[in-house]
């Protein structure tokens, strides 16, 4: 099936040969096309160009796109989207002024998250999470990464991997999965740690890899959840399962956590909302992604990552949206992208470049997403009619979108 998209206003993020991810003073730079059009083929990107080199195509379908912007769908790096039930009492609670902190020491927060899932059959999760899902693709995500993490027990995460699985297999969006089981610290195990690190390495490691359910580790790096040390430990382990890390870190301290995750050479490093010159020199150099989360410091009312620090000092930088019960019910990647441009100073040049070609790379995906490239994925957004792609992130409470396009199919 060809699908062509004519008198597109403008053609964004076109890249000949797109690099794997853009850092530092490139990620201001935009490649695009005016008045251009967009060849569909089956599920890949045939070819474009602008409209005075229109050839003549025997297609299935041709859309107009005058006055409209086309790009390539957003690559959300960082989610929890399988999970079961809410914890909006918990929201109410921060408004009437306690803590994430102390929410959790009351046995809410991931730890409430666990028991619901754990009482959750398999099927009722899936049902839940699959109608999250249709709901991000619909708001133009085309790529999504999901952890597990609110299952704690060994049998709960794995019923959490299998449900990303099936995600997977029936639905067109591209999905990734990690294993986050070092996630919060399980009410059985409290003063106990050292117990449930040895559950996590011992029994969770061997049946993830075995069952191949998930394609990268995680640990939530931070006080009163995992050490350094404990995280040196758990990526040692699974480097063993050859499971590549990606960090929960500096979200309200800075331990160490970002230079032990380039030491196992993590494929990313995320939330950082605390950020030390330290930690901007361990990144320098490496192959890791600064992930940054801005509707989660949105939500709980804390600092929002450095954006600006980061990409003046020559770093790459990729958005996500942290979709989770406790601290971002939403994975709507536009608020993302917006909330990135008012709150971190980012240009719309560097917030569409960081939810494209670097959150790619942030889930492994640099040679099939992120870019309007001949031979990625057919996966694009259809703006309604705006003025300029700035307009993206200046009318924020819009829903701009058109349509959305996922493996040449229109959803």
């Amino acid at each position: 099936m060809k699908v062509l998209l004519t008198h597109i206003k403008e053609l964004l993020q076109v890249r000949d040969a797109a690099p794997n991810l853009v850092s530092g003073k490139d990620m201001a730079t935009l490649p695009t096309i005016k008045n251009a059009w967009l060849l569909l083929e089956g599920d890949r990107i045939a070819d474009y160009g602008s409209m005075d080199t229109v050839p003549q195509h025997d297609v299935s379908e041709t859309i107009d796109c005058s006055g409209k912007m086309v790009l390539p769908t957003w690559c959300d790096s960082h989610t929890h989207l399988v999970y079961a039930g809410n914890r909006e009492q918990e929201f109410v609670d921060r408004i009437k002024g306690l803590s994430y902190q102390e929410i959790a020491q009351k046995g809410g927060g991931i730890v409430n998250s666990a028991k619901k899932l754990q009482n959750t059959p398999e099927e009722e999760l899936y049902r839940q999470s699959a109608a999250r899902l249709e709901e991000v693709m619909r708001l133009g995500t085309g790529a999504i990464e999901i952890k597990s993490g609110y299952g704690l027990t060994t049998e709960a995460e794995l019923k959490m991997l299998r449900v990303a699985k099936k995600l997977a297999e029936n639905y067109p969006i591209s999905v990734r999965t990690t294993f986050l089981g070092a996630h919060a610290i399980p009410s059985e195990y409290k003063g106990n740690k050292n117990g449930y690190m040895d559950l996590l390495c011992n029994e969770m490691l061997p049946k993830v890899a075995s069952e191949n359910l998930a394609e990268y580790v995680d640990v939530f790096c931070e006080e009163g959840y995992f050490s350094v040390e404990d995280t040196h430990r758990l990526l040692s382990e699974a480097a063993s399962y050859h499971l590549i890390p990606k960090i929960h870190v500096n979200q309200f301290t800075a331990l160490g956590g970002i230079a032990a995750g380039v030491q196992h050479n993590a494929l990313s490093v995320d939330h950082l909302e605390v950020l030390t010159d330290a930690d901007i020199a361990a990144l320098q150099g490496s192959k890791t992604m600064p992930v940054a989360l801005p509707s989660c410091s949105y939500f709980l009312s804390i600092p929002y990552t450095p954006g600006r620090k980061l990409i003046d000092a020559g770093l790459p930088l990729a958005l996500a949206t942290d979709y989770n019960p406790g601290s971002t019910p939403s994975g709507n990647m536009n608020f993302v992208v917006a909330t990135a441009c008012i709150k971190m100073k980012l240009t719309p040049e560097e917030a569409i470049n960081a939810a494209t070609l670097n959150g790619a790379y942030a889930m492994g995906l640099s040679s099939s997403h992120g870019s309007i490239t001949k031979g990625k994925k057919a996966n694009v957004i259809i703006t309604k009619e705006i003025p300029s792609y700035g307009y993206l992130p200046y009318a924020f409470g819009s829903n701009l979108i058109d349509a959305v396009i996922i493996n040449g199919e229109q959803l």
